[in-house]
Formats: C-alpha cells, sequence, structure tokens
C-alpha cells in the first residue's frame, strides 16, 4: 500500500462517523450542547470539515468550497476563509445552527475534493513544504496527518455528545 492507499483508506472512514454522529437528529438537538458553554455537534462537525476544506483549498491551491459553493450562507455565516473555529467561544459555538443535510451536504463537497486530491499524490509530494511559519516546516504529509487527526477527534467527540444527548433523552 502505498501513502495514496493509505491517506484514501484513512480519509475514507470519515463520511460514515459523520453520518452515525447527525442523521436522525433535528436543527435543535444538533445545536444542544451537553453542557452550558460546551461544543454542539452542528459546530464539531462544521469545524472539523471546515478545517479539512480550508487546509486542503491551500494544498491544492484552490477556493475553499465553503465560498465557492455558498455553504456559508447556509450555516448564516459570512463570506470569511478563516472562519473555521480555531478560537471561538461558547458563544460563536452556539451560533452554528444547521441542519444534518446541510452538514452532510457540506462535508461531502469537501470529502469529495479531499479523495480526488489524495488518489494523486505520489509519496515525494508528501515530503513538500507546504509551511514555513513552524520549525520544523511543515510537509504535506504532516499537514494531512494533522487534519486527519483533528477530523477523527472531532468526529468521536460528535459521536460522543450525541451519546449524551440520547441518553439525557432517555432518562428524563
Amino acid at each position: 500500500m502505498d501513502a495514496s492507499d493509505w491517506l484514501t483508506e484513512l480519509y475514507g472512514r470519515l463520511p460514515h462517523l459523520v453520518r452515525e454522529a447527525v442523521e436522525g437528529l433535528d436543527d435543535d438537538l444538533l445545536a444542544t450542547p451537553p453542557v452550558e458553554g460546551a461544543n454542539t455537534i452542528a459546530w464539531l462537525v462544521w469545524h472539523l470539515t471546515r478545517v479539512q476544506d480550508h487546509h486542503i483549498a491551500e494544498l491544492i491551491g484552490g477556493e475553499q468550497r465553503y465560498l465557492a459553493e455558498g455553504w456559508h450562507e447556509r450555516f448564516g455565516r459570512g463570506p470569511d476563509a478563516q472562519d473555521h473555529g480555531y478560537g471561538h467561544g461558547a458563544a460563536e459555538v452556539a451560533s452554528v445552527r444547521t441542519s444534518a443535510a446541510d452538514l452532510i451536504g457540506y462535508f461531502d463537497a469537501v470529502h469529495d475534493r479531499t479523495i480526488a486530491f489524495l488518489e494523486g499524490l505520489t509519496d515525494d509530494d508528501l515530503d513538500r513544504v507546504v509551511d514555513e511559519a513552524w520549525d520544523p516546516p511543515v510537509t504535506m504529509g504532516v499537514r494531512l496527518a494533522s487534519v486527519a487527526s483533528d477530523d477523527l477527534q472531532h468526529v468521536g467527540q460528535a459521536a460522543y455528545v450525541r451519546g449524551l444527548l440520547d441518553r439525557r433523552d432517555r432518562v428524563t
């Protein structure tokens, strides 16, 4: 298995996990934090998709799907390419309100482009420096590992929050 195949396999696990976290939930449950001030399922899935969209767009030298396809409007947000959730406080987390269909639709649009990009990578591509602002500079391989790690953590958190909300609904 070469790096392209391995990365495609890794990122290919995300769609099922995203769907498990959001399908069947209404807008209110998606926007319900497990405790006051905590991240919501809507914010977690929006954020993991925003990070992937932002970083993959940079790697391919293209525009983010968020802006190019008007997803920011569906999420009721402005056309800010840097609005991806880093540094958001409780009020900003709570402001991400949307439907499961829009979360999945945006994720799918980003995921499809990511997979197409990964399928064309060579092992040598992964050694290319993509960000010299860090010491040591960040290579494409490190950036792709970082995005996958972030996405997997956040989709796991979304699944956990869903479990808490499901349990709370059964207990009360």
